[in-house]
C-alpha cells in the first residue's frame, strides 16, 4: 500500500501550509506531489495534468514561498485568454492570503488605466496575455529585471495560438538565472 504524501512533507512553509488548512487541502494531487519540491529547488519543470487536478497550486505555491513580498515584481505567469489569467489571478489570490504577496492581472480589453492603477500597487507577481504584457513592457510600465519565477499556463495553447514571438520577446528580457515551469 503506497504511503499518502501530505503537503507538509513537500517542503513548504507554514503560511502556505495553514491557507491549504484553511481551505481544505491537505492530500497533494500527483502534479503537485511531483513538481513542488523540485520547483522549491530553483530547478525548471514541465508539468502536464488534466483541468482540476491542482496545476496553478503546483507552480503557485513553491513561487508563492521563493518570492520576497515588497521587493517589485518577480514572478510572471502567462495565459493565453483574459479568462483564464483571471481564474490564475483568483487562485494565486488564494493561496498568497498569508504571504504580503500581490498579484496584478493584465490583458487586452481592460482600459490601460485600471492596469496602470494596479501596477501602482507593486504587485510582487503578475498575471497576462502576452499581448498586453509586451504593451506593457514597450510602454515601460513593467520591467522583468527581477523576475525569479516565469509560468507559462497552458503553454501548448499559447503555441497554437501563435504567441511563440511574443512569449520568445518576454523571456529575452527575463533574467537567465529564473525558474521556468
Amino acid at each position: 500500500m503506497k504511503k499518502m504524501t501530505k503537503f507538509e512533507n513537500l517542503g513548504l512553509e507554514k503560511k502556505l501550509l495553514d491557507t491549504l488548512d484553511d481551505a481544505g487541502f491537505t492530500v497533494p494531487f500527483p502534479i503537485q506531489e511531483r513538481t513542488i519540491p523540485v520547483l522549491l529547488e530553483g530547478s525548471d519543470v514541465i508539468g502536464q495534468a488534466h483541468t482540476g487536478t491542482g496545476k496553478t497550486a503546483a507552480y503557485a505555491l513553491p513561487m508563492l514561498q521563493l518570492i520576497i513580498a515588497k521587493q517589485g515584481i518577480q514572478g510572471i505567469v502567462m495565459a493565453p485568454t483574459r479568462e483564464l489569467a483571471l481564474q490564475i489571478t483568483a487562485e494565486i489570490n488564494r493561496y498568497a492570503k498569508n504571504t504580503g504577496i500581490r498579484t496584478a492581472t493584465i490583458y487586452g480589453g481592460q482600459g490601460m488605466g485600471i492596469q496602470l492603477d494596479a501596477l501602482r500597487k507593486k504587485p510582487e507577481i503578475i498575471v497576462a496575455t502576452p499581448g498586453r504584457l509586451i504593451d506593457h513592457l514597450k510602454r515601460g510600465t513593467i520591467k522583468l529585471n527581477n523576475i525569479k519565477h516565469v509560468v507559462l499556463d497552458e503553454a501548448d495553447v499559447m503555441l497554437d495560438m501563435g504567441f511563440i514571438e511574443d512569449i520568445q520577446f518576454i523571456l529575452d528580457l527575463t533574467p537567465e538565472e529564473r525558474v521556468t515551469s
